[in-house]
This record gives structure tokens, sequence and C-alpha cells, in this order.
């Protein structure tokens, strides 16, 4: 049986499919390669379909006998939800609507879901737990409850498990450095970090120095790519145990400020990485992080690649030899092939 990963040419995406051929598991790929890279996945059974289509999404589960859903697929930047709720709506919630209905339909009752802490919205507690209440602040963030809502109702009425993953900042790259991080545009501060070394642009910036943190810049939880697609790996073991579904927050429990964050860069990239202080952006919490305790007692997940240094030297690996992304075609590894 096979594993379908949606989304499964995005950033994370693509690290987990990765993952879980590693793990030997026999992984079929959709994505409508809206902001996903065709180059960031070496597999054979690859789709550029849209979830939302589910005659050609029920063609997929019925050629490949799909086992359980890793479901990645979604629009996912916060500042563009704000301005274009239509289109987060349609492509997120609707289309976990479709994904959900073609699973039923096909008696696939395992689903392991990418959800994000913004579902949080400003956090009542640090470090955050995942009985906390959810009230985000965002479209987005509203769109990633509502799937985790409909995934609860579905398996009340089709008995269709979930395990719901909220994680935090990615960051970090696949130790070959054959796949990374690559958005257009990057709203992302690693990888807006290492566009100074790279010479895309001469510094970056930092939105308020005034917060009541350490140095007075935000202070994130940031989490190796690697790590997050081995919890999505755990998450689908526990389904396979017969387990109830289950909600898991995915950081490392430690906060880094933005000032150390660079920081960190400098030493990596041996750059200057030139830093500049603009005022605050609305809606920026001063401190995120998050209380990993659960995943770590329930599925046994504990973040291999905890260091800041090892995650940021992992991603300018990546992007120190692929300073244009997957633009630069095919420079890594052949695709062996596309299903159609």
């Amino acid at each position: 049986m096979s594993i379908l990963i949606t989304g499964g040419a995005g950033y994370i995406g693509s690290h987990t499919v990765r993952y879980f051929l590693e793990q030997n598991e026999d992984v079929v790929v959709i994505d409508n390669l809206q902001s996903g890279h065709r180059n960031a996945v070496n597999i054979e059974h690859f789709y550029e379909n849209d979830i939302r289509d589910q005659e050609a999404l029920d063609r997929i589960f019925k050629r490949h006998d799909i086992e359980a859903v890793i479901h990645f697929a979604a629009n996912s930047l916060v500042g563009e939800s704000m301005k274009k709720p239509f289109e987060y709506y349609h492509n997120n919630v609707y289309g976990m609507m479709c994904l959900l209905n073609v699973m039923k339909d096909n008696n696939v009752n395992k689903i392991v879901f990418s959800s994000t802490a913004a579902t949080y919205g400003e956090p009542m507690n640090i470090p955050i737990q995942e009985e906390d209440e959810t009230n985000p602040t965002n479209t987005y963030g509203e769109t990633k409850l509502a799937m985790e809502k409909m995934m609860k109702w579905f398996e009340q009425g089709y008995d269709i498990k979930y395990v719901s993953l909220r994680y935090f900042n990615a960051a970090g790259a696949h130790r070959s450095g054959a796949i990374g991080e690559d958005h257009n545009p990057e709203t992302h501060l690693i990888p807006l970090i290492l566009q100074v070394p790279l010479g895309k642009r001469d510094r970056i910036y930092m939105f308020g120095d005034d917060y009541s943190t350490i140095d007075g810049t935000c202070v994130r939880d940031y989490i190796h790519v690697m790590d997050l697609a081995s919890a999505h790996y755990l998450s689908l073991e526990y389904l396979r145990s017969n387990h109830s579904s289950n909600i898991f927050n995915l950081g490392n429990g430690n906060g880094y400020s933005v000032k150390e964050v660079i920081d960190v860069a400098r030493k990596v990239t041996n750059h200057t990485i030139p830093a500049e202080v603009k005022e605050r952006r609305a809606g920026d919490p001063a401190v995120l992080i998050a209380s990993s305790e659960k995943a770590k007692n329930v599925i046994g997940w504990s973040p291999k690649f905890d260091s800041l240094e090892k995650i940021i030297a992992d991603a300018w690996n990546w992007h120190v030899n692929n300073p244009e992304g997957y633009t630069q075609k095919f420079s890594k590894e052949s695709v062996r092939g596309a299903s159609t």
C-alpha cells in the first residue's frame, strides 16, 4: 500500500517525502505546483493535480491503493491570507473537504495534518501547550483551525483518525543539500538573512527592538525541517497502531531572538550581515515558544537537530550551492519520472 503526500513538492512536504523514502515507504505525491517545485521531488509517482479536483484525486486513490494521507497542500502566507481570504478558504478549507470526502469514499481512515502554531493566535502562556485557547489572529490560522475541526467531525461521522501537528518556525534543509527552502516571495527570517551573504540584499531588517525580551527583538522557536519530517512519520506509526486521534505541538522548546539568529548566521557564513532596526510590525507577538512534551511522551518524538547553528548551517549549505533555488533545473538530482 502507498502513502499519499499532498503538497509534497513544497518545502516541508518535499523533505517529508525524502524522509518517508528513507524509511522504505511507497510514496505517491500530488501537488498543483502553485508554490511547490517539481525538482524538489525525486519520485516516480508524481501527479500535478489539485486536491479540489475530486475525480482526479479519486483515480489516484484507486490506482495506488492508498493506506494513509500526509496532508500539506495549502496556502500558507499570513499577510496574503488577510488580503485574499476567499482564496485561503477555498484552497485550504474546501480542499480539505474534498480530500476527506475522497478518503471516505475509498475507505482510507488515517491522515496526518500539517497544522500551525497560528491556530493559537496571541499566546496566553509560554511555552504554548496543546490545551491552550485557540483564537487565530489571521485568516491563515483560522483556516487551519477550521481544517482541524473538520477532521474531528469526519472522525465522528466516518471514523477517519487524524493527527494534527501544530508546528512553529521550520528552517534548515536536508543534510545532502539536494533540497531546501525556496519561496517566492520569501518571508521566513533565516533564508532572508542568508540572502545578504548571497548578495541578494544589502542588509536584514529587524522589526522592533523594544520588546520585553532578552535583547528587545522578537523570540521564536525554530525547528529543523527534518525533525518535522520525522514527526510526520512517527504520527503515521501512531495511527497505524490504532491509537485515537490527537494534536501535538512541534518545536524545540527553546526561543531565539532575531538578533541571536543573525549572530549565528554571521558565524556560519563568515559574513558581517548588516542589520537595521525598523518599526514593529502589527500583530507580532514578543515570544512564541512551543511545549513539545506531549509529542515526546506520546509518539516518542524528540528533535535531533535542535542546535540553531546546525539548522542555519544546513540551510546555508542548500542556499550557497543553489543560490537561484530550484530554477537551476535538475542541478542536484535527476527525476526518475512523472505519472500523469
